[in-house]
């Protein structure tokens, strides 16, 4: 899905040694044989508690405990357990003052919380976290309070309990038409674990590592810039006006001289 290396390779280290510190390396490395109808059955027959995932595919119970999400995606059933309105493992947090912190300009805050305005590294975050670690298949140019809650775990370096949150918005979202299917890779791994016979099903193969790349960083208004480093086209825009000022500046004293 993401592969760190590709972040370091693009002078990104600044993201990737976020997640890093968040443990996510082997979660975003997921790669592999998808099945996607046998997802769509884990999806429609799952439920869980406060610790596991559950379901039944096949006629095969599946159990997913720590000891599978360890196995599959060395996550650990631990770290702080945030959700919408459970912000008390954050300290001061308010998602207004948060949000204006990751504007390019941060005297033009608004309550619609668009990723548009956002500063190239926050954009990039809003990015995976919208795309990849809490997908979702409407509205992605809006950033919801969950949304901003995981960026400032991110940006903060405050360990979120992803075996959680991942769990908590596969039931969220995972029985909802209008949502794509999220997390087909991982759930395709799960059913791999528990030796569901996939020989007469549908296989998708999933190839590329990166789900993120400089075509989709381009996209959401990133460009590299001489050193390699990504900024926003806006804010290279208003670099190049700037020196354009300058130069008139300095050819006007000229000519005065």
């Amino acid at each position: 899905m993401l592969s760190l290396e590709w972040l370091k390779e693009e002078k990104l280290d600044e993201v990737r040694d976020m997640l890093k510190f968040q443990k996510l390396d082997r979660f975003l490395k997921l790669t592999g044989n998808t099945y996607p109808d046998l997802v769509k059955v884990f999806l429609t027959n799952m439920w869980h508690d406060e610790e596991n995932l559950y379901s039944q595919v096949k006629g095969i119970d599946i159990a997913v405990n720590k000891k599978v999400w360890l196995s599959v995606t060395r996550l650990r059933n631990e770290g702080a357990t945030i959700s919408r309105g459970n912000t008390s493992e954050l300290g001061n947090f308010n998602k207004v003052q948060f949000y204006k912190s990751c504007l390019r300009n941060q005297e033009s805050a608004s309550r619609k919380f668009n990723v548009g305005g956002l500063a190239a590294i926050p954009r990039l975050l809003a990015y995976i976290v919208i795309w990849v670690l809490t997908p979702r298949g409407l509205n992605h140019a809006t950033l919801t309070e969950e949304n901003l809650i995981l960026m400032y775990c991110l940006m903060n370096k405050i360990k979120v309990n992803w075996v959680n949150m991942i769990r908590e918005h596969l039931f969220k979202v995972g029985k909802k038409l209008e949502y794509r299917i999220p997390y087909v890779i991982l759930l395709s791994q799960f059913i791999k674990y528990f030796d569901i016979d996939v020989e007469t099903e549908v296989v998708e193969e999933i190839k590329a590592l990166n789900q993120i790349t400089t075509a989709n960083l381009t996209k959401i208004g990133l460009k590299k810039i001489q050193n390699r480093k990504w900024i926003c086209k806006v804010m290279m825009m208003m670099m190049r006006m700037t020196k354009m000022r300058i130069k008139l500046n300095q050819n006007q004293k000229h000519l005065l001289l």
